[in-house]
């Protein structure tokens, strides 16, 4: 059947501001500078301002953002690092890239985070820094992780990839560790039209590493100080998003007023619902509910035209690429996760009667079981 309800729609994002993105796509066509110009400085400047940073250095992807965090970390071969399995493959690739070792803990069943509990029994010698993933655009406990951190002396570079605005205790994710990377994926709640990525940092060294890392060691031209690849931002995603970027506390808010109609019509439910702890603002990236019926319930949203997604359906510790080349401890709640987990429909242009039509066809799916 035809969806007449989406689980995301980045088209809508980009007809929301259309004139706005249209013109600065045209101002950059016609500046002729399309690689590292003033258009990528701005949006460095704008987006690490907004985060509460000091730096912001623009790559070619979220996954490139964590690569290049890593190398600027001085992390490589024969390093541990320790992150989640029920995370996106890019946490995980990311570390492989680098010639570290990914060491995969559980999830807080609550908010789809990382087990800080866990954290400390994977800590060895070698282990120089933890990844926690902000997923779904819940912040990880981070005064929990910078502790441990602290007391270890590993790094903290936080995965931002979902959690753009997100707020821990008065501080914005991206300012709560020694690095932070995003995704400006289009499906992000800032999103590109196109691939593209960030890592802020209040840290100087870093930043002037990754500016070397993202363009092959380069400070000056053609001239290679450090080994290095080429991931960089482009002129184009950079104007486009700097459009977005004045949108993106309103759009949040329409996620969170979305979130609160699903909350109040699926109340009575028996679905298991987000959780949003008390010193935290969720950005709700993805409206993640559980259900052991979780199969049957989104076959018979998809009949009446209601898609939804499962963001993962499978870890990375069973992936058949990773699962024999990790470190993995008990991932009880993981594994009852991905069994359970539904993204219903989110986004900003969603309309609230779109999310009470999503709500009241679960009710009747609920009548009908």
């Amino acid at each position: 059947m035809q969806m007449t309800i989406i689980p995301n729609n980045p088209n809508a994002n980009y007809l929301a501001h259309k004139d706005e993105i249209d013109t600065a796509v045209s101002r950059v066509l016609n500046s002729g500078r399309y690689i590292l110009g003033q258009e990528v400085e701005s949006f460095e400047n704008e987006f690490a301002s907004y985060s509460g940073v000091k730096f912001g250095i623009g790559v070619g992807s979220g996954t490139e953002a964590l690569h290049l965090s890593l190398r600027a970390c001085g992390i490589g071969k024969d390093d541990e690092v320790i992150t989640v399995s029920h995370t996106a493959v890019a946490t995980v690739a990311a570390i492989q890239l680098c010639g570290a070792k990914p060491v995969l803990v559980d999830i807080d069943l609550d908010t789809y985070t990382i087990n800080t509990k866990q954290v400390e029994q994977a800590i060895t010698n070698k282990t120089k820094a933890i990844i926690p993933v902000h997923l779904y655009g819940h912040p990880s406990d981070m005064e929990k992780i910078t502790e441990i951190a602290r007391r270890y002396g590993l790094k903290v570079i936080e995965d931002c990839a979902q959690s753009h605005g997100a707020i821990y205790k008065g501080r914005k994710t991206g300012a709560l560790g020694d690095i932070a990377a995003f995704s400006f994926y289009p499906t992000k709640n800032l999103g590109a039209i196109g691939d593209g990525g960030i890592v802020v940092t209040d840290n100087s060294e870093f930043a002037e590493k990754l500016r070397l890392l993202r363009e092959y060691g380069w400070r000056q031209r053609y001239i290679s100080e450090i080994p290095g690849l080429n991931s960089r931002l482009d002129e184009l995603q950079a104007a486009i998003l700097r459009v977005k970027l004045r949108y993106l506390d309103e759009e949040n808010s329409k996620r969170q007023a979305l979130a609160s109609v699903y909350n109040e019509r699926l109340s009575s439910s028996n679905l298991i619902l987000p959780v949003c702890n008390s010193d935290v603002t969720h950005v709700y990236h993805q409206y993640v509910v559980r259900s052991s019926h979780r199969d049957a319930l989104r076959e018979f949203l998809q009949k009446k035209g209601i898609g939804t997604l499962i963001h993962y359906p499978v870890p990375v510790h069973q992936q058949p690429a990773y699962k024999n080349s990790l470190i993995c401890f008990s991932m009880e709640n993981t594994e009852r996760a991905v069994k359970e987990i539904v993204s219903l429909p989110m986004y900003p242009e969603l309309t609230p009667d779109s999310v009470i039509q999503v709500a009241d066809t679960i009710a009747e799916w609920k009548e009908k079981t």
